[in-house]
């Protein structure tokens, strides 16, 4: 299986939203993400944002419209129901939106004070890669990746690395929509539109990127979970689709994409 292309040690490596790539990038997954090489698409206000993958060719900027247009699809996702050993929610329904709420979860991160990218990446190794693709050398590998991202966020926000972040910086990923490849009982691809917001500091600016993600879970033990199988299978359904923008919910651009956008479940 292929990977996306591009390097993972470049500027934006560190971005919470690229922790998922670079677990499943790890673990042989064959990936597309922003044009098919990485990219994430800068939000108009946040200012610019690195690619996640560092490609050659910088990504095009995005100016969200000034009307709100209200998406056509919404989605309250339902809940895990429990909390597992690495603080991660699993146990989600053996539905189409039970898989896209893992794949969501996964997909959700926080660095910030004390709690490290490594942190992250490796929490969503442990709790929603399938057991097939777990492997020490895997495991190790994150590791030492996530270890030198982390170093880089560090310099970029001004301390030493090992340090933690300065009060008030921060760097979160969150799965705003989502557009289903395949569902099938046991086997799910969609995908992923995520929106990473970082801050250097309690009065830095915020800065803002879109990036997309395709991703494939499978029904296992009672449990979704990323699987490099089922990523493979959505990546080969989706070569027959154009790829959806990366555009922020509110742009008339999301619907047209096909984008579902995701409520807060009660």
């Amino acid at each position: 299986m292929g990977r996306t292309r591009g390097t993972w040690n470049t500027k934006g490596t560190w971005l919470a939203g690229a922790a998922l790539l670079t677990v499943l990038a790890l673990t042989g997954y064959a990936l597309l993400s922003g044009d098919g090489d990485g990219t994430e698409t800068p939000a108009a206000k946040g200012g610019p944002s690195a690619s996640a993958s560092g490609t050659a060719s910088p990504a095009p900027t995005y100016r969200a419209p000034e009307d709100w247009s209200e998406p056509q699809r919404w989605a309250a996702l339902p809940r895990g129901q429990r909390i597992d050993g690495h603080g991660s929610p699993v146990g989600f329904p053996q539905t189409t939106e039970g898989a896209v709420a893992m794949m969501a979860a996964a997909n959700t991160t926080t660095v910030e004070g004390t709690k490290t990218n490594a942190d992250e990446q490796l929490r969503i190794y442990r709790s929603y890669i399938g057991p097939a693709d777990q492997s020490a050398q895997n495991a190790e590998q994150i590791e030492l990746q996530a270890v030198q991202s982390d170093k880089a966020l560090a310099r970029q926000m001004g301390v030493s690395p090992g340090q933690p972040l300065p009060s008030g910086a921060y760097v979160r990923s969150t799965v705003v929509g989502y557009k289903v490849i395949k569902k099938a009982d046991a086997e799910v691809g969609v995908w992923l539109l995520s929106r990473v917001v970082q801050k250097t500091g309690e009065t830095a600016k915020e800065s803002s990127s879109y990036s997309r993600t395709l991703a494939g879970a499978q029904w296992l033990d009672g449990d979704w979970k990323l699987t490099a199988a089922a990523t493979q299978r959505a990546q080969q359904d989706a070569q027959a689709q154009a790829q959806p923008p990366m555009v922020a919910p509110g742009d008339a651009a999301f619907n047209a994409a096909g984008w579902t956008a995701i409520r807060e479940a009660s």
